[in-house]
């Protein structure tokens, strides 16, 4: 069964976007291992809650990943 994560900033995509990601990796999987895959793959999108990761030692949150800060 193919799974993929995404985690994403909360509040950051709209149903519409999380439908696409759901919708072109379910795709993307397809291609690669066949329809068959299709029906059996997951995809789960995580919201984190702002300040709720980091990189390269600094807390993200969604003003600084959008440019606001």
């Amino acid at each position: 069964m193919p799974f993929a994560h995404f985690k994403v900033p909360a509040d950051t995509l709209s149903a519409d976007d999380k439908k696409k990601i759901v919708e072109r990796t379910t795709d993307l999987y397809a291609e690669i291992y066949g329809d068959r895959a299709r029906a059996t793959t997951v995809v789960l999108v995580d919201e984190v809650a702002d300040e709720g990761w980091g990189v390269g030692g600094h807390v993200l949150t969604a003003a600084l990943l959008n440019g606001d800060a």
